[in-house]
């Protein structure tokens, strides 16, 4: 098991941060062939997810359409004003795990790793784990 913390500084409140080239970095310098690549968002306020990595309007519709359901100012009694960030960061997730084969992230053809940041910008990180053979 090889285990790395991939630090990420986001500009913006409200960002989707391709990680995939980074990850695959892991994957290969972990040397393990089959296996699987586990990743973990150790904050309330931001997230991961896969999704399409080839057109960048994809991540700029999902914020347009995340704001629409999960608005910056609603009814929300946390003190802090960032309610709509932990809402969102929960809708993504904060995990996901992706099958290494070949000492590859098998990702699908039009697929990428994302960090989803809600309450930027900040200097964040992931944890990730790659484990197998």
């Amino acid at each position: 098991m090889k285990r790395q913390k991939l630090p990420i500084h986001t500009d913006e409140a409200e960002t989707f941060v391709d990680i995939t080239g980074w990850v695959q970095t892991i994957v290969k310098k972990a040397e393990i062939q089959q296996g699987m690549c586990h990743l973990f968002v150790p904050h309330t306020t931001a997230g991961v997810t896969v999704n399409e990595n080839c057109d960048p309007d994809v991540t700029r519709d999902m914020l347009v359409a995340l704001d629409k359901q999960v608005p910056k100012k609603g009814d929300y009694r946390h003190a802090e004003g960032n309610s709509h960030a932990h809402i969102k960061a929960s809708m993504m997730g904060h995990s996901l795990t992706v099958p290494v084969e070949g000492g590859r992230l098998l990702l699908g053809q039009w697929q990428g790793l994302y960090f989803t940041e809600f309450d930027g910008p900040r200097s964040r990180q992931v944890i990730v784990t790659v484990t197998g053979c």
